[in-house]
């Protein structure tokens, strides 16, 4: 726990650290930048943090202005609410809204510099309309060439996930209607991986091979794809022929890996990026109870004690970040030991058995996910042990939760 933090009121918070989140973004630039493909105006492959979902839940604002300083090119949302967020904040970088727009976001996208993504053709339509209105009353002036300004988009290609982009049928479709949009400007295409972890099945190096496909397609129709992007944080970690010319980052900016198929994979990855995981989820003890043998703890008694127990209650539940599918499942660190998770998880609660602790007392703080001297328990552990994934957990913190940036 940083020495420094000292918490009013309800004893649960969390500590973000920017210095990890930091050297995670230069772990990852000094992985992909052994590699052809166009570079950032630092000479970099570029990189696009993606901080939707609130930076997933570790807070959006500030991680972005610390990334935003150290050189980050571009940023990711996933709505213009969060673009807006952003700018209002004081980014000035680019920013692009991942997931497209509805009919009728157009203007708030283009009035907040924003840059959009097309999901289907029809969007095109849409947004030429929007861009002439904007151009015109915005009083842009012609460029040095005679060339109007254009708005600037990125196309999305679906290669099999089978959620957003346009088909690769459709890629004729769109390269004629984009010739009747003069004052719209393609400026990047990508396409997202659905299992870029996994080196058993074959879906990644089909899709890449699709993508790639229709990037040839684009190209024979006279139209330029821009800036080329398909890595998330998998590919980035070990599919180097997926970098093209900018990366999107999400857990791994965060200290996370994935889990890769097969297991040993991971452990590869691991000793080539060594992150540094940024959260850190604590909680001082608030009740302590001896309770017998036979007695039930919580909810539904789904804990019955075995033995003369010592149950400790800390001010934080399913509302806070400690998920309900962690009920009898794992543990807290607690004074560097690992102490058990009983009972069902409640909205504001969590119960402990600390009974093989020396010296419990109110007020000692348990460290749900982060380290505590030299035990760790970090959001990437407990994910597969819940059958779930890393980020889940991380945008499951509350928002009540105070955040503390170190």
């Amino acid at each position: 726990m940083t020495k420094s933090i000292h918490v009013g009121g309800r004893p649960v918070w969390a500590e973000i650290s920017l210095q990890a989140i930091l050297r995670n973004l230069e772990i990852i630039r000094k992985h992909v930048d052994g590699h052809g493909g166009k570079r950032g105006s630092n000479g970099k492959r570029m990189v696009l943090a993606v901080v939707k979902s609130n930076a997933y839940g570790l807070g959006a604002v500030p991680i972005s202005k610390a990334l935003q300083k150290a050189g980050t090119e571009w940023f990711g949302v996933t709505c213009a609410n969060e673009g807006v967020e952003l700018r209002e904040s004081g980014i000035r970088k680019r920013i692009l809204v991942l997931t497209g727009f509805w009919p009728g976001e157009e203007k708030r996208l283009l009035e907040n510099h924003l840059t959009p993504t097309v999901t289907r053709i029809d969007d095109l339509r849409h947004l030429e309309r929007a861009a002439k209105n904007f151009l015109g009353k915005s009083g842009h002036r012609k460029s040095a060439r005679g060339k109007s300004s254009r708005v600037r988009f990125h196309l999305k290609i679906n290669t099999g996930m089978n959620r957003l982009g346009i088909s690769p049928s459709e890629v004729e479709a769109f390269a004629s209607s984009l010739a009747d949009c003069p004052h719209l400007e393609l400026e990047g295409t990508f396409t997202h991986f659905a299992s870029a972890e996994d080196f058993i099945g074959g879906q990644t190096v089909s899709q890449e091979e699709l993508f790639r496909s229709c990037l040839d397609r684009l190209r024979a129709l006279g139209v330029a794809p821009g800036i080329v992007h398909l890595a998330n944080s998998g590919a980035i970690c070990a599919r180097p022929e997926t970098w093209a010319d900018m990366v999107r980052p999400g857990a791994i900016l965060y200290g996370y890996h994935q889990r890769f198929d097969p297991p040993e994979k991971r452990c590869e990855v691991m000793a080539q990026m060594a992150l540094e995981p940024s959260l850190s989820l604590r909680a001082r003890i608030i009740s302590l109870r001896d309770v017998p043998p036979g007695e039930a703890v919580g909810y539904s008694a789904r804990f019955i004690t075995e033995r003369q127990s010592k149950i400790a209650v800390i001010n934080a539940g399913y509302a806070d970040g400690v998920v309900r599918a962690r009920t009898n499942r794992g543990c807290a660190l607690l004074r560097e030991r690992r102490v058990p998770l009983v009972g069902t998880i409640s909205m504001d609660l969590t119960t402990l058995d600390v009974t093989d602790v020396p010296g419990v007392a109110l007020g000692d703080v348990v460290t749900i996910y982060g380290k505590d001297g030299k035990s760790a328990i970090e959001v990437s552990d407990v994910a597969p042990e819940i059958g779930t994934v890393t980020s889940d957990l991380l945008c499951a913190l509350g928002r009540r939760v105070p955040k503390y940036y170190t």
